[in-house]
């Protein structure tokens, strides 16, 4: 138990500089990138001075390091400034929308893990078969489905000429499903093949040939000897895989007018609202190290080995 404090500590002291890295790269890239967010708030229609006021209030008149170390100070005590543009609190924008991507992420997960794995399992039991054939081939059809694509495709189809469900915005449970399924049918298919890879190595070891020869029924076999041991590396990937999701939302929010953080960082890129943009990407970054964090925690716990190295 000790052992695993201590290398629960080393894990989150070596993640600060990731978290500061990926602030400092999001935080030039804005800066960089031509266009005043002053002039974005106020047009052209006030005068030097009213814009050099403006500057100065919302503290883009110091230099760069400046400004960033000051932003850093204060999302270490969990504020992360004021938007340009919305001029309301970063931390309250954010978290009043973090529900609804985690609705939105969770639901596309479950969709996922609920079709990813039992597929691949039966791929992997059926190998070369048509089962087989049909599945990897349906499983790599929705791996490359672009997000953009898959989502207008399901609008223009069950919203428009069906009308089954809702085109955007969130109005209930029947809002979720196309959301959803544009978000977690790409993830079936990479859940899927990974699954399928994963027995396939693990049918082949030599514990596996022997708790057959021994004569155990062929699902004891599947599942107390295949499927435990190949599922560790999808329970990794699951949770690596939360932050991209989030990330992956982006898109998928932004086509239907989901009101979640993704939506949020869409508007405030194309707005140059540095504190939102910088904000929402320092949580990014934090949910991927803490991911990174439980996947090895959970793998040390599932594999006796692993928690022995």
């Amino acid at each position: 138990m000790a052992g695993m404090k201590r290398y629960v500590i080393i894990k989150l002291i070596a993640a600060i500089p990731v978290v500061l890295g990926a602030t400092v790269i999001v935080f030039s890239i804005m800066h960089l990138t031509p266009g005043d967010p002053v002039r974005l708030i106020l047009g052209d229609r006030f005068s030097p001075e009213r814009v050099e006021e403006l500057r100065e209030q919302l503290g883009l008149d110091k230099p760069l390091p400046v400004q960033y170390f000051r932003w850093l100070a204060g999302a270490v005590r969990g504020d992360l400034g004021i938007s340009t543009a919305a001029r309301a609190s970063v931390s309250t924008l954010i978290f009043e929308r973090i529900p609804y991507t985690l609705l939105l992420t969770v639901t596309a997960m479950a969709i996922s893990i609920l079709l990813g794995i039992p597929i691949g399992v039966i791929s992997a039991v059926k190998q070369y078969t048509i089962v087989d054939h049909i599945s990897m081939a349906a499983a790599l059809f929705w791996l490359s489905m672009p997000g953009f694509w898959l989502g207008l495709m399901f609008m223009l189809l069950f919203g428009l000429w069906l009308g089954w469900l809702p085109l955007s915005g969130y109005n209930g449970a029947k809002s979720l499903i196309l959301p959803a399924l544009t978000l977690g049918l790409p993830q079936i298919g990479m859940l899927a093949r990974l699954m399928r890879s994963e027995m396939l190595e693990v049918l082949r070891e030599d514990y596996v040939m022997t708790a057959r020869a021994k004569g155990l029924k062929e699902f004891l076999v599947m599942y107390k000897h295949a499927l435990r041991n190949a599922v560790i590396s999808v329970i990794v990937y699951l949770f690596l895989g939360i932050p991209w999701l989030i990330s992956g939302a982006v898109v998928v929010e932004t086509i239907f007018a989901w009101p979640g953080m993704g939506r949020l960082l869409y508007r405030a890129i194309l707005t140059k609202d540095f504190p939102i943009v910088q904000g929402v990407i320092f949580i990014i970054a934090i949910l991927t190290v803490l991911c990174n964090l439980l996947g090895d925690i959970v793998t040390g716990f599932l594999d006796p080995r692993i928690r022995h190295e």
